[in-house]
């Protein structure tokens, strides 16, 4: 017989028989994300108004999004704010705007050490496993998983679909020692949200997009089991997809592989949800989404001829459009963004570190000091801003800049007083980012920028 005791259950087989039914019935109490959601970043607190203008002007198109606030523990050490900012951010602009949908505030990449000071604000929570992944779980707790996974071994048809595996229990044991630890840790960072929040008060999405290597489809399905078997009832997956998501440029890699990863992804998704008793609107997630035009079209492809949703992660696309709006406007604000680019060049190691995984800056084709000392606004916004087939559009010097935000940290009060100075150019530029370059393109709407 299941107890529940507080702390991880042990295993067994009747568990894993009642699983499926357990599952299903806990997931009818869910808060529930929307079918379409974003996931929008705002490390400095200021553009929270701007970005949910482009939520209501796709509401008005037709396309339901829910906006979803997200900082993750390393922004609000860097720059010195609290999660609790981000709450009442969220619930500020949506209570001017008279905004009445359902939206979250998500503790963006925490972990079991993290995620505390985030519990009482936030209804979202992105448990981070990446770290543990590798890390091979007891072999009790291996051999417990292997036991209940007979009937996927050999010929794996998905039902409904072409899509068929060959399955070897020597497969299914490595990928068992892969991601089984991983699947054990999420469920210890989630019980100790659920002990404080309560079931069914809070979004539940798993990441491990921050890792080497991408996980096959297989890999996502045996994945899906052990959190199910963990009676976590994730509605967000992030894995790790073939290519490189850089931060705040386009997609690197073949977009026809992707598209078919990504297709195969989510008929894995649905038949997961179909086996396990996941809640019925699982969905991926894509992190590091932003400025991803080139899959956008195929993305929004797929999820349109399935019916399915979508969770995208826009994260630090929102920085660098106030470093935009304050180059356009020309004058002091011009001058400070200039010197963060001038001292990002100076720390450049210290800034890449903790996203190296993320970037791919190519120094030598950074512009010089010399060089942009002399520039206009013009010439500054445009070597930053990512329009395709703009011929100065610089993607070394935005990768750059989208880690260098620490830099106007330092100098906060500044950096405050210019945003709202300059407001009016520098919202423009977030709004017009977020509708016009990420929401049509997704979704198709024929008006992007």
């Amino acid at each position: 017989m299941f107890v529940e005791t507080g702390l991880r259950p042990v295993s067994t087989l009747k568990y894993f028989v009642r699983c499926t039914e357990k599952n299903r019935e806990k997931n009818k109490i869910l808060k529930t994300l929307g079918k379409y959601s974003i996931g929008l970043g705002d490390r400095f607190g200021h553009q929270g108004a701007s970005q949910l203008k482009a939520i209501i002007e796709a509401s008005e198109k037709g396309i339901e999004i829910t906006p979803v606030w997200n900082k993750s523990n390393r922004e609000h050490i860097t720059i010195g704010t609290q999660p609790h900012d981000v709450r009442i951010e969220a619930d500020t602009v949506t209570e001017n705007a008279g905004f009445r949908k359902p939206y979250f505030v998500d503790a963006d990449h925490i972990n079991f050490d993290t995620v505390d000071r985030f519990i009482e604000c936030s209804d979202f929570f992105t448990i981070d496993v990446a770290s543990y992944i590798g890390k091979k779980a007891d072999e009790n707790d291996i051999l417990e998983f292997m036991s209940g996974i007979e009937k996927y071994t050999g010929e794996l048809k998905i039902s409904g679909t072409k899509l068929s595996y060959n399955i070897s229990k020597s497969q299914i044991k490595h990928i068992a020692e892969m991601y089984l630890f991983a699947a054990i840790k999420a469920w210890d960072i989630y019980r100790k949200i659920e002990k404080i929040k309560g079931t069914g008060n809070f979004i539940t999405e798993v990441s491990m997009d921050e890792v080497g290597q991408p996980q096959s489809p297989v890999e996502l399905f045996f994945i899906l089991k052990m959190l199910a078997s963990e009676n976590i009832p994730i509605q967000t997956i992030a894995p790790k997809f073939p290519g490189r998501f850089n931060k705040g440029v386009d997609y690197i890699g073949d977009p026809l592989l992707f598209a078919k990863e990504f297709e195969s992804d989510i008929l894995i998704i649905d038949y997961a949800v179909r086996e396990f008793g996941l809640p019925e609107n699982l969905k991926m997630s894509i992190h590091s989404g932003s400025d991803k035009f080139a899959i956008y079209p195929r993305i929004g492809a797929i999820i349109k001829k399935y019916d399915r949703g979508i969770h995208l992660k826009t994260a630090g696309t929102t920085w660098l459009e106030e470093v935009i709006g304050l180059a356009e406007s020309g004058g002091e604000a011009l001058d400070f963004v200039k010197e963060i680019y001038f001292k990002s060049l100076e720390q450049i190691e210290e800034l890449c570190a903790p996203y190296a995984d993320v970037i791919d800056i190519k120094v030598s084709l950074l512009p010089l000091i010399k060089e942009v000392s002399r520039w206009n606004s013009n010439e500054f916004s445009q070597a930053l801003k990512h329009i395709p087939g703009n011929p100065d559009y610089n993607p070394n010097m935005r990768q750059l800049l989208h880690v260098a935000y620490k830099l106007a940290s330092q100098k906060i009060d500044d950096y405050y007083r210019l945003l709202e100075t300059n407001e009016q150019a520098v919202s423009k530029g977030v709004y017009e980012n977020i509708y016009y370059r990420h929401i049509c393109r997704l979704f198709d709407l024929k008006q992007s920028l």
